[in-house]
């Protein structure tokens, strides 16, 4: 069963969720407006997720699909490659469910801790 979602923003926290969930992953990599605290205004609403510069969503140029970009940063111990492939997988099987298109994903590891 596909529950189409139209937008962009609910797509990247669906993404946001199933990067988190992956093992290795230790957390999202920051963006500027991130890391200042005067950004907690900015957000929207109390109840809303955070948005994340760490994962983009975008209509693919084709116009045939979603691209999702994501930035991570990985839990020493775990071989980049492997977390990566499993990043992959799951943001692709997430964007799949939730559009019933095809998908390309970029996955970058900006750190380790």
């Amino acid at each position: 069963m596909t529950e189409r979602l139209a937008s962009s923003a609910a797509l990247a926290e669906a993404v946001q969720e199933a990067v988190l969930g992956t093992r290795g992953v230790a957390f999202l990599r920051p963006g500027l407006a991130d890391l200042f605290r005067a950004a907690a205004p900015l957000r929207r609403g109390a109840g809303a997720a955070p948005r994340s510069s760490a994962v983009r969503i975008s209509r693919d140029k084709a116009g045939a699909g979603w691209h999702a970009e994501i930035y991570v940063v990985l839990r020493r111990g775990h071989r980049a490659l492997d977390v990566t492939r499993e990043l992959r997988a799951a943001v692709t099987e997430t964007l799949e469910r939730l559009t019933g298109e095809l998908s390309r994903v970029s996955v970058t590891v900006t750190g380790r801790v």
